[in-house]
């Protein structure tokens, strides 16, 4: 699937993007993978970390709001994983227009410059904030991901493909309640603020989201939505398996915090097939053909079916997550 392909990664210096590297590196022969980012000292601290893989890795320095630095990097790539974006949900809030230029403005640059550039096939990450969003954020990524589905038809006759992954916080990964949670502990504090005693999410690693970018790319075939099947949790059972005997203290949900990650809504679940381990959210546009491009084996959902954090079939109890918070990569 990705031997002998020359892979792009914007972004490629985050959680994710190392995680992706080091399993494609691990579990392929690729020709070549392009690290695309802004921060030059993280390329650099990365280009020592793979330091053994030699020629295999390059570094562009760039942003995705940069149209003509794209069009250089994307020069002879296969394909393209879009990683790169504003997350920060409160920063967001605070900076509106930035969270515009590089999660919507840079989503187009990437779909304009990939189609032209002859890029094979192109995988959006997205996240449960682009569903129902009430934060600027979510927004955001909402409209990053109509446009990558759209990016089928926008791109006509050429051989460019579009699909997207969508799943919440990852567990353990920069800016999630894990390590929040960690440094508290560590630095002796016997409470733990919880914005709502009643908040749960979902519960995914950062080998399950690269398992579900490899499958979009070994099957999808333009326009459809994977999100994977996973367990969810209470935050305050996570508080409790972090650390037993902790108090626990409610502060308030934060700008634009939801209570629950929802990844499929109702209006959805008519264009919604279960695939066993995940779901596809599939386009409704008249480009779409059902002989070309649905996969088959799936199973329709039922109506007003909704895939939401509270209304989960799988739970992780305290014991579940402090067997699982062992072998969890927690990233600062």
């Amino acid at each position: 699937m990705l031997n002998n392909k020359t892979i792009l990664i914007t972004g490629g210096t985050g959680s994710f993007g190392q995680k992706f590297t080091k399993r494609i590196l691990n579990e392929y022969k690729p020709k070549k993978i392009i690290i695309y980012s802004r921060d030059e000292y993280k390329q650099y601290l990365m280009k020592a970390k793979f330091a053994e893989f030699g020629n295999k890795l390059r570094f562009f320095i760039g942003d995705v709001r940069d149209k003509e630095r794209l069009y250089r990097a994307f020069h002879g790539v296969d394909i393209v994983i879009h990683a790169a974006a504003l997350k920060h949900v409160t920063v967001a809030e605070y900076n509106p227009i930035e969270a515009i230029k590089t999660n919507v403005n840079g989503a187009m640059n990437i779909i304009d410059a990939a189609i032209d550039r002859d890029v094979k096939q192109v995988v959006a990450l997205s996240t449960d904030k682009a569903v129902n969003p009430i934060n600027l954020y979510g927004a955001t990524k909402l409209v990053s991901d109509k446009l990558f589905v759209s990016g089928n038809a926008y791109a006509g006759g050429t051989k460019t493909t579009f699909s997207v992954v969508r799943y919440g916080n990852v567990t353990g990964s920069r800016g999630s309640v894990v390590p929040f949670f960690k440094k508290l502990i560590e630095k002796g504090e016997q409470a733990l603020p919880i914005t709502d005693y009643r908040m749960t999410r979902f519960w995914i690693t950062l080998d399950q989201g690269v398992d579900l970018v490899f499958r979009a790319l070994s099957e999808a075939r333009g326009g459809e939505i994977y999100v994977s099947k996973i367990p969810s949790y209470k935050i305050t059972d996570l508080a409790k398996a972090m650390k037993s005997d902790v108090e626990l203290s409610e502060v308030g949900i934060r700008e634009g915090e939801k209570l629950h990650e929802v990844m499929i809504t109702e209006e959805d679940s008519r264009l919604t097939y279960d695939y066993g381990d995940h779901y596809i959210i599939y386009p409704h546009f008249d480009w779409w053909d059902i002989e070309k491009h649905f996969k088959k084996g799936g199973q329709l959902v039922k109506e007003g079916f909704r895939y939401s954090s509270d209304n989960n079939e799988q739970w992780l109890s305290e014991d579940d997550m402090r067997i699982k918070l062992k072998d969890i990569e927690i990233v600062y």
